[in-house]
C-alpha cells in the first residue's frame, strides 16, 4: 500500500532519509549564487547565498541530535564564516541607504562610499572563491547523509519536527523574555531574538507539512517581529560600519553629523522593537 503523502513527504518516513529534501536544494542555490558571483557583481547575489547558508546552518542545528556533534560544529561554523563574508557587501549597500534616507546628500561622500562598497565585493568574491564553497557544500552534504543514513536507530519524521520545532519555541521565548527584561541600550539582547526568530521562522517552513495549526498561526507574528528586528539590525550595523570608516568623509563634522543622525534611528528602531517583546 502506497503512503499518504503531504508535499511530497511520506507520513511514515524518517527524518534520516529526509535530510536531503531539505538540504539539497539549499546547496543547489548556493552554489548557483556562488557561480554568478564571477560575473555579477549585484549584492543581492551575495544575499541569497547568505540567505541559503544560514538555512542549512538552521538545518544542521535541526539535525543536530542526530548527528555527530563535532562534524555539526565544524560545519556550521564554516557555514556562519562563508555567510559572513557574502554579506559585507550588503552592510555597505543598507548603509549607503540610510544615509541618504536620514542626511544631506550633499554632505555624503558618494564616491568614496561606492568605492568601499566595491572593495568589499572584491573581497567576499575572493574569499569565497578561495574558500571553495563548492567542495565544501558537497562534502557536507556527502558526509551528513553517511552519517543519518548508516544510523542504527530511525526517526520518524512528523514526530523530529514537532520536537525540533518545540525546542526553537522554547528558546525564543526564553531570548524574549530576557530581553524584554535588558535596558534599552542593550542591543546584544534584541540580537538573539532575532537570530532565534529566523530560526524559527526556517524551521517552520522546512517543517510546514507535519506542523499543527497552532504551530502554524505563530508566522504571521514572527514576520513582523523579524522585519521590525531585522530594520533595527541594519541600522546598528551601518552605524558600526560607519564608525569604523569616518575616514571616508573629509570633513570631521559632516562624519559626526551622519552618526548622529543613525544614532538617533538606532534608538527609534529599538523602541519599536521593543513594542513587540
Amino acid at each position: 500500500m502506497k503512503a499518504e503523502t503531504l508535499n511530497g513527504l511520506p507520513h511514515d518516513g524518517t527524518a534520516q532519509a529526509h535530510f536531503s529534501h531539505y538540504a539539497a536544494p539549499l546547496i543547489d542555490n548556493a552554489l548557483a549564487c556562488a557561480g554568478a558571483l564571477h560575473s555579477n557583481p549585484d549584492a543581492e547575489v551575495l544575499h541569497k547565498l547568505r540567505v541559503s547558508l544560514r538555512r542549512l546552518r538552521t538545518l544542521l542545528w535541526a539535525y543536530r541530535p542526530l548527528l555527530d556533534e563535532q562534524f555539526d560544529n565544524q560545519q556550521r561554523a564554516l557555514f556562519k564564516f562563508y555567510a559572513s563574508a557574502a554579506g559585507k557587501t550588503r552592510d555597505w549597500d543598507i548603509l549607503i541607504a540610510l544615509l541618504g534616507e536620514l542626511g544631506d546628500a550633499q554632505e555624503r561622500p558618494v564616491d568614496a562610499l561606492q568605492a568601499a562598497r566595491s572593495k568589499s565585493f572584491d573581497t567576499s568574491r575572493a574569499t569565497l572563491e578561495q574558500a571553495d564553497v563548492k567542495r565544501a557544500l558537497r562534502d557536507t552534504l556527502k558526509e551528513a547523509n553517511r552519517e543519518l543514513n548508516t544510523a542504527h536507530e530511525r526517526t520518524p519524521l512528523p514526530k523530529f519536527a514537532r520536537k525540533r520545532l518545540a525546542a526553537a519555541q522554547k528558546s525564543m521565548a526564553k531570548r524574549m523574555k530576557r530581553a524584554a527584561r535588558a535596558k534599552r541600550s542593550d542591543y546584544a539582547s534584541y540580537h538573539e531574538v532575532r537570530k532565534a526568530g529566523k530560526k524559527l521562522r526556517y524551521l517552520t517552513e522546512f517543517f510546514e507539512p507535519m506542523l499543527a495549526k497552532k504551530q502554524l498561526k505563530a508566522v504571521k507574528p514572527l514576520k513582523k517581529l523579524q522585519k521590525r528586528f531585522g530594520a533595527l539590525n541594519d541600522v546598528v550595523a551601518s552605524e558600526q560600519l560607519l564608525r569604523d570608516n569616518q575616514a571616508l568623509y573629509v570633513d570631521e563634522a559632516a562624519a559626526a553629523q551622519a552618526l548622529d543622525a543613525l544614532s538617533h534611528e538606532r534608538k527609534r528602531r529599538m523602541r519599536n522593537a521593543g513594542k513587540l517583546l
